[in-house]
């Protein structure tokens, strides 16, 4: 099982586009790796969950059924056990692997 995370953001623009903005190049960048990602689950024969970040926290607290404010406790408590760094983005990455092992 694997899990996820997708960007919240709109589609790209054109790839003339992308090149004139520094902010958009790291969109790109980011979709790219999401790519590369799916291709590995699919080749690994995994199963995998993917959720958009602007539909993290409902769509957990429907799947694990807990209020959401209960998981972002817990996430961050993991947070303490495991030490830094424990930013936004890894109590994101943890709690969409928690999706996808209860998927």
């Amino acid at each position: 099982m694997a899990g996820l995370l997708l960007a919240s953001g709109r589609p790209l623009p054109a790839l003339e586009k992308i090149l004139a903005s520094h902010a958009l190049v790291h969109a790109a960048e980011g979709e790219i790796y999401r790519d590369v990602l799916r291709q590995a689950i699919a080749g690994g024969r995994l199963r995998g969950v993917e959720v958009a970040e602007r539909d993290l926290d409902d769509h957990a607290a429907r799947v694990l059924r807990r209020p959401a404010d209960d998981l972002t406790r817990r996430v961050s408590a993991w947070g303490k056990a495991l030490g830094p760094p424990w930013t936004q983005d890894e109590k994101r990455a943890a709690l969409v692997a928690w999706i996808a092992l209860a998927t």
